[in-house]
């Protein structure tokens, strides 16, 4: 059965990227290519859309999507914008779009190793080329060093509890499949809430596995230094470690004189796309403006 991944906040995205007829853009996080859809149809013949993302499955399938002579995609990290766009001599755009969301393509594959109850090897790799996985994290970590990551990148107040039940029980069996850790968390919390428990420990271990808010701060960092004058900034984050650092990033920069803020407070989707998408529910949508 085909998997149908919903893009989050079209509208609203393309109001403040506003793409102009013949600009450049780039889709930082293409994904299976919804926001990309929608600038395309706004940039006119004239105009031109990079593509980047780290999995070459996300690639494969927009390629098919998006057969368009304006498209270019390329393999890579958003942190290396600038390298990627080098390649093909582009030096200078109109305006960058970040989705830091995870697609439901992505969530649905079991072979990722992303959802809880699935009994696939621990993966969480967007790009299934690099080395570390969240199985080697797991299996290799030290106590202290899982405690920090749950607590830093899934604020997870059981931490410490789920670091020692982790490396207890690894002492006695390998755990290799989603399964195996959700059931260790379930253990420490006492059973299953409203919410998963593992949530939070596997959006830290994702987060951890690709480096994720390292990489989405040399993405920012990036942007500033490739948007010409006028040149739109769009990022769309789905939990507060991401908000936090776009938060910050544009505060700094608006004070620093190089960006103008466009939205004081963040986007949010409305409640009728929220109704029809409930993964867009804690989506925050924030824009700025190269000056």
């Amino acid at each position: 059965m085909e998997i149908i991944h919903l893009p989050v906040m079209v509208k609203e995205a393309m109001k403040v990227l506003n793409p102009i007829p013949g600009g450049t853009y780039v889709d930082a996080t293409i994904g299976p290519g919804g926001h990309s859809e929608a600038i395309l149809t706004l940039i006119g013949t004239g105009g031109k859309l990079i593509g980047i993302d780290r999995d070459n499955e996300a690639l494969r399938i927009v390629q098919g999507k998006l057969s368009d002579k304006r498209v270019i995609l390329r393999k890579g990290n958003f942190s290396d914008m600038e390298n990627l766009l080098n390649k093909d001599g582009i030096t200078e755009v109109d305006g960058i779009l970040f989705d830091l969301g995870i697609s439901m393509v992505q969530m649905k594959d079991i072979e990722r190793g992303l959802s809880f109850i699935s009994d696939k090897r621990l993966d969480m790799r967007m790009d299934r080329e690099q080395p570390l996985s969240a199985w080697d994290v797991v299996k290799r970590y030290p106590v202290k060093e899982l405690e920090r990551i749950f607590r830093e990148f899934g604020e997870e107040r059981l931490s410490r509890k789920i670091a020692e039940a982790i490396v207890r029980e690894r002492r006695i069996r390998p755990i290799d499949t989603c399964s195996a850790l959700s059931e260790i968390v379930e253990r420490v919390y006492g059973g299953r809430g409203r919410v998963h428990p593992a949530t939070k420990t596997f959006q830290a271990l994702r987060i951890e596995v690709n480096k994720e808010l390292e990489e989405l701060q040399k993405g920012l960092d990036s942007s500033i230094r490739i948007m010409k004058k006028g040149g739109r900034l769009c990022v769309i984050s789905y939990h507060s470690l991401e908000d936090r650092i776009v938060k910050h990033f544009i505060a700094r920069s608006s004070k620093e004189g190089s960006l103008k803020v466009i939205t004081k407070k963040p986007l949010t989707p409305g409640s009728e796309e929220i109704r029809s998408n409930p993964s867009s529910r804690s989506a925050k949508l924030r824009a700025a403006e190269r000056i």
